[in-house]
């Protein structure tokens, strides 16, 4: 006994006081989890208010980097005053630092690479003489985005694609003749071939 406290009480006393240390410890660990919880829940709210604000942003800014890449281009050619060219190649540049800010990496094709519909849009097909070229990249028409952190495809590249074919190669009708198809006059695309594949702003 001590001081009028004999020893079980005292062992009482004290799986009390450890059940309540336990106990606060147990909420505070809960705590903890609901907190951080509701802080997940915020950043994941925020990011997808981000991305509803700046996805309209980025579409814009894609569109506005083709258009001036084209038109460089296009003002670029034999003949033409190569001023004008490079002054809209520099905005076009402007542009794609911006994409860059936001997070937009650029990525192309190279001509003779297969179709690949994670990555690709087909804007038309061109005949092809040789069926080894069937379904592959003929010219890049627009380069594509990736976004950095996901690795999520924002615009495949655009591009025209090769197609042999079958049927006139085995009647003997000579390819590499015709015009330039657009995808969208192509009746019955093949299954292989890209014509399916959406295109994206």
């Amino acid at each position: 006994m001590v001081d009028g406290v004999d020893g079980f009480e005292v062992d009482g006393r004290l799986a009390a006081i450890e059940g309540a240390v336990a106990e606060f410890n147990r909420r505070s660990a809960h705590r903890e989890a609901v907190i951080d919880r509701l802080h997940e829940e915020n950043q994941r709210l925020r990011s997808g208010l981000h991305r509803s604000l700046i996805e309209p942003i980025v579409a814009d800014l894609i569109r506005l980097y083709d258009s001036l890449a084209q038109e460089a281009a296009r003002m670029s050619g034999d003949g033409a005053d190569p001023a004008p060219g490079r002054l809209l190649d520099s905005f076009a540049d402007d542009v794609l630092l911006t994409l860059e800010r936001a997070g937009l990496d650029e990525f192309t094709a190279r001509p003779g690479e297969p179709f690949d519909p994670a990555r690709h849009a087909a804007v038309a097909v061109v005949p092809a003489a040789d069926a080894a070229l069937d379904n592959t990249v003929a010219e890049v028409t627009a380069v594509g985005f990736v976004e950095r952190e996901t690795g999520r495809v924002r615009r495949p590249v655009r591009a025209r694609f090769h197609r042999f074919d079958h049927a006139e190669a085995e009647t003997g009708t000579e390819a590499g003749t015709g015009t330039e198809v657009e995808t969208g006059a192509v009746p019955g695309p093949r299954t292989a071939e890209p014509l399916g594949a959406p295109e994206t702003s």
